[in-house]
Order: C-alpha cells, then sequence, then structure tokens
C-alpha cells in the first residue's frame, strides 16, 4: 500500500487538494489496498481554503505517517508560508519516495530548499517570482508538469489532475488511469510537456466579431495562406488597419500568432501520431521539413525528430503492471 500525504494550511487552493485526491481515491476503487490517503495540518485543526470551503484533516503533521508520495498543494498562503510548514518540508520532504507540488506549492518546496538544481515548473503566473527569489531552481513556464527525479512539479490548479494521472497510470497500469479519468470526465491524459497555455489562451481574444473569426480560422487551418494581406481580407480590413487592429485586441502581431499555432500543432502532431516530418510540415504550414525545424530550433532549441525523442509518451505498460518511472538522488544535503 502506497501513502498518499496532503499537506494542508490555511487559504490552501481546494482543487489543488480535492484534483489528486479524487483521481488517487479513483484508483484505490480499481485496486484495493493501492493508496491510503492522508491529509494532514500543522495542528490538526481545520482549514479554511481559499475559496471558503473548510477542511479537517486526518492528523498533524507530527502525527503524520512516513508517506509513499508527499503532495503540496498551492494557493494564496504559499505567499507567506508559515516557516513550521517549510521546516516541517524539510526535515520530512526527503523521506518520501515521491514529493509533489501542485500549482504553488513548489514555493514552499522551494523554500524548504528541496528544488535546488532541479527542474521544476508552476503557476504561470508565479514562475518569474519562483525563478526569481530561488536562482538555484530551475524553472520552466512552459509545460504543465515538470518530472526531475523523485520530484514532481505541476503548473496551475487542474493541471495537479494530470500529474496524479501520470503517477497512477505508473503505479498500476494505464488501464487503471484510464478508468478513473473517463469517471472525471477528463482527457487521459495531457502530456507532462503540453503548453499550459495553447496559442489563443495566450493572446486575447479579440473584441470584434471579424477578428475572432479569424483567430478562429487560423487554428482550424495552420496549412492554409495566412498572410496578412489574405487574413485582413477575411476580416474585410486593409492590411495595415487589421494588422493594427489585431496587434491591439490580441496582444501580439498577426505573424507571431500564426507562429505560435503552426508550432503547437506540429507539437501535437509529433507527440500524438507516427506520421512523418515531411508529412507534419505540411499539415502545420511550415511547406518544408527544413523550415519547421528552423521553427522549432528557435522556440524550442531542439529539431522535430529530438523534440519527438523527448517528448512523446512512452508506451504504457500492459495492466496490471507497475511500470517504474524516472528516479533520482536527493542532493546530499537533504539526506
Amino acid at each position: 500500500m502506497r501513502t498518499v500525504l496532503v499537506v494542508l494550511f490555511d487559504d490552501v487552493q481546494s482543487l489543488d487538494v480535492t484534483g489528486p485526491v479524487e483521481v488517487f481515491a479513483g484508483a484505490e476503487t480499481q485496486a484495493r489496498g493501492a493508496y491510503r490517503i492522508r491529509t494532514a495540518s500543522l495542528d490538526g485543526g481545520p482549514v479554511r481554503t481559499s475559496s471558503g470551503l473548510t477542511v479537517v484533516p486526518d492528523s498533524t503533521l507530527a502525527d503524520a505517517p512516513v508517506p509513499h508520495t508527499l503532495i503540496v498543494p498551492g494557493g494564496p498562503g504559499t505567499r507567506g508560508p508559515d516557516p513550521r510548514v517549510t521546516g516541517w518540508l524539510r526535515v520530512h520532504g526527503p523521506r518520501a519516495e515521491r514529493l509533489v507540488s501542485v500549482c504553488t506549492g513548489a514555493i514552499l518546496l522551494a523554500e524548504a530548499g528541496l528544488l535546488d538544481g532541479r527542474r521544476v515548473t508552476t503557476h504561470w503566473a508565479y514562475c518569474d517570482k519562483l525563478a526569481r527569489d530561488h536562482p538555484a531552481v530551475t524553472v520552466d513556464p512552459d509545460p504543465i508538469y515538470v518530472r526531475d527525479g523523485p520530484v514532481s512539479t505541476s503548473a496551475g490548479v487542474t493541471s495537479g489532475i494530470d500529474l496524479a494521472l501520470a503517477l497512477v497510470e505508473e503505479d498500476l497500469g494505464r488501464d487503471a488511469a484510464l478508468t478513473i479519468a473517463r469517471h472525471l470526465v477528463v482527457f487521459l491524459r495531457r502530456p507532462g510537456n503540453q503548453a499550459q497555455f495553447s496559442a489563443q489562451l495566450a493572446a486575447q481574444t479579440a473584441q470584434r466579431e471579424p477578428l475572432r473569426e479569424v483567430q478562429q480560422w487560423i487554428t482550424e487551418h495552420p496549412d492554409d495562406d495566412l498572410s496578412v494581406e489574405t487574413l485582413a481580407a477575411r476580416a474585410r480590413l486593409s492590411p495595415r488597419h487589421f494588422a493594427r487592429a489585431f496587434q491591439a485586441e490580441t496582444g501580439m502581431t498577426p505573424g507571431r500568432y500564426v507562429d505560435r499555432v503552426r508550432l503547437e500543432h506540429a507539437r501535437r502532431l509529433l507527440e500524438d501520431t507516427g506520421d512523418g516530418v515531411e508529412e507534419i510540415s505540411r499539415a502545420s504550414g511550415y511547406g518544408t521539413p527544413e523550415a519547421m525545424r528552423r521553427a522549432f530550433l528557435k522556440a524550442l532549441g531542439a529539431a522535430p525528430a529530438e523534440y519527438r525523442r523527448r517528448f512523446r509518451p512512452a508506451p504504457a505498460a500492459p495492466a496490471g503492471r507497475v511500470q517504474k518511472g524516472p528516479r533520482g538522488d536527493w542532493p546530499a544535503a537533504t539526506r
């Protein structure tokens, strides 16, 4: 049995707690005895979440069992963390086989010195702060979760569900994780390297209907002629007026928006299909593999073939078998 312990504190984000807990609880219904879920706060008393819900923990942190998986959620309560919580994490975090943060829970782990020398992520709005306050930590603002040895960090709120599903798949196999995902009505599972923001979310939605229609057209037709002149004609504006209006309302130029959409489309095809690079380059609007290669190197620092090798999910283990995930040692200072 794997004990899953969730650390609670006032002003915690409720979905950071309940999202992963629902995943592991679902796994327990699939494989009885697989997980024992516990929650703990400093004094064992109820905590009030940032949305006003009251959560009653199972025990104090001092009395909590040594967990297999220790989950540290985020929320406004991480912005001025209680030093007693970070002190407990500093001592007890390395004892867990897996250390997991959701959203700004990464800030607590960083304050405890448990992220030094590791690649991590957190909610996009706090990536700069985490990198600035903890220069020994490598912060990647793009993916929805990152796994580095025994430490796994996830982006904002719902990405904790994706990470929890990945951990269950590692422990119990793909079929169990798929059943849980279907029950929760979520996709199984967004790959960890998927961007926190799609191109549409990274840009603002235009206010005027013709410009919104152009944004949607770009997304649905990345392989079409997406020059400013063609897009302006669709919006029934002059190219100059269109370019100015598009940037004013979306926060980026038409060319930059098209670049993001095409890159995102190509990344998904590399991750999710076995199509060749030449076919994907045409489908994504690059025209040639060399043009797509230049775009990938500029934006991601990796050629398409290397990107696929790194990030395409490995085949899942057969149902009922335990698939071992990446493991790594704790820094000597934390042992």
